[in-house]
């Protein structure tokens, strides 16, 4: 008979899963004993960090990624990351170490009290085995729950003494399981939907994360093309799901109320696929959509077709929807006025590079086929206007806004995706969350290039108290680190720049390397 042990690498194994991302405890220790040779354990020195890798990794291969925590510890300093994969709808199956079941009744340290409800409302499902038999039967069960549609993070508390028990060979049958999701629209909701595509004059079409997750671009651009009708892509999108040189692309959405509905009042169909209908951020009451303007969405997330505030939300895949429509839509004959093509930014003056000036020279540097992590807020804005995004997972942002997010996600996708480089584009705010991915990227020669953007300020913040009218708030400014010392120090090559031809001289000679490099780029005036 095999151990529990046995039965969960095997149904690992059989469900391709052979990386495991963590950071143990004594809880965990006995399933990581005698660990397999053909499993990869990737170290995070904190648990946020090592969520924030693996849900980088997830959405990069588009396959679960495994995750073990320790305890209840290690789920709290892991919860900020949660946010970020609950809302990007990443395939991640959480495992945490309980003590043993002997003890657990007096709570000694170290137990998980009520470990089933810690995680949530940031989990699909969170379970307990209630006996060590049941923990086969759990990680499968977890595993299929975590990619079936809308995909999320799932999460197992395990007892340490369960991994040595000996079970029935019914477990077996876990190693021939699958689960097939199929959740094609029928031909009814189809024509219905390619009716009133057609009976409409002037058509706006908003394209989501989960189209980009989905592998959906080409097919995404195939039907603006066909269609011919300009493209926004939705507010706050963690991913990028439509070209942003494309002649029909014209900007992200701005993440409020009334932004989106001065944007739309000329539409009389508004287009949605993979976005919730809304993301908003910042508070501007306003009507959701004008009188004459109508909404159908399309979405993988029954919970985001049921809060929308307004329109006709289906729920099936998107791929499928957007090739089957085009094939019944009908070309619109108006032109479509592409944006407005920003000019080159002047070059750098003084002590410090512009984010327009780096933006561009970015787009002079990389590889068509780059992958960019971005968690540089304050300039947000900016990055949606001028950088080059093209290619199918190319982007990658903190779907829930929860700092910490870009720089581990970075290592997690390089890791995932050895062929294409990854640049991290990171705040020097934001940097400060989740730092110790750099130990991680030096340790395994993780060849990710960590751009911190220094202005010494918590920029976005501060544009933020403008809008609220919030004046003399406190502990808005980061002075007086050297992020180069911090990364020399975790065995990171780095170099502050700026100027324009210091940046463009370390970064060439980044994209050369072989092993990890952080780029400090001074882009205000401080320290």
């Amino acid at each position: 008979m095999k151990t529990v042990h046995q039965y969960t690498y095997d149904i690992l194994r059989k469900n391709n899963i052979k990386v495991v991302f963590g950071n143990p405890g004594s809880n965990e220790l006995p399933f990581l004993k005698n660990f397999p040779a053909d499993f990869q354990y990737i170290l995070g020195l904190h648990e946020g960090a090592v969520v924030g890798m693996a849900d980088g990794y997830a959405q990069a291969t588009g396959q679960p990624a495994f995750v073990n925590l320790h305890s209840a510890a290690g789920t709290g300093n892991a919860m900020g990351a949660l946010s970020n994969a609950w809302n990007s709808h990443t395939p991640l199956v959480i495992t945490s170490g309980q003590q043993n079941r002997a003890m657990m009744g007096v709570e000694p340290l170290l137990t998980n009290l009520e470990a089933t409800l810690l995680p949530k409302p940031l989990v699909k499902w969170s379970h307990e085995p209630a006996s060590a038999h049941e923990v086969p039967h759990a990680i499968t069960r977890a595993i299929h729950l975590s990619k079936a549609e809308a995909a999320g993070p799932v999460y197992v508390s395990i007892p340490y003494d369960d991994w040595d028990v000996q079970v029935n060979e019914q477990n077996e049958h876990l190693l021939e399981k699958d689960v097939i999701s199929s959740q094609c629209l029928s031909a009814k909701d189809i024509n219905a939907i390619a009716e009133q595509i057609n009976q409409a004059k002037r058509v706006a079409l908003v394209f989501g994360t989960d189209v980009d997750r989905l592998n959906a671009n080409d097919s995404a651009i195939k039907f603006a093309e066909t269609l011919n009708v300009p493209v926004w892509v939705a507010p706050s999108s963690p991913r990028c799901p439509f070209p942003t040189t494309h002649a029909y692309y014209q900007g992200i959405l701005p993440a409020s109320i009334d932004g989106i509905a001065k944007i739309f009042e000329q539409y009389d169909l508004v287009l949605v696929f993979g976005a919730p209908v809304f993301r908003y951020h910042q508070y501007e009451p306003g009507k959701y959509l004008g009188d004459q303007t109508k909404l159908i969405a399309l979405t993988c997330d029954v919970q985001e077709a049921a809060r929308a505030a307004m329109g006709v939300c289906y729920v099936g895949d998107l791929e499928d929807s957007l090739i089957r429509l085009c094939d019944q839509v009908e070309t619109k004959k108006s032109q479509v006025i592409s944006r407005k093509k920003n000019e080159l930014a002047a070059p750098s003056q003084g002590n410090y590079i512009q984010p327009e000036r780096l933006f561009d020279l970015i787009n002079s540097l990389v590889p068509d086929n780059v992958i960019f992590a971005n968690e540089s807020t304050s300039t947000n804005g900016i990055l949606w206007e001028r950088l080059n995004i093209t290619g199918q997972g190319s982007y990658f942002f903190a779907a829930a806004g929860g700092l910490g997010f870009a720089m581990p996600a970075a290592v997690g996708i390089q890791l995932a995706q050895p062929e294409r480089r990854v640049v991290g584009i990171i705040g020097d705010g934001s940097a400060n969350y989740s730092i110790t991915a750099l130990w991680t990227a030096a340790q395994y020669k993780i060849p990710v290039i960590f751009l911190i953007l220094k202005n010494g300020t918590y920029g976005a913040l501060r544009w933020f108290a403008g809008v609220l009218k919030a004046d003399n708030v406190p502990g808005m400014d980061v002075p007086d680190i050297d992020f180069t010392q911090i990364a020399k120090g975790y065995g990171v090559d780095a170099y502050s720049v700026r100027s324009d031809q210091d940046f463009v001289d370390t970064f060439q000679k980044s994209l050369n390397a072989n092993r990890p490099v952080l780029i400090e780029v001074v882009t205000a005036d401080c320290k």
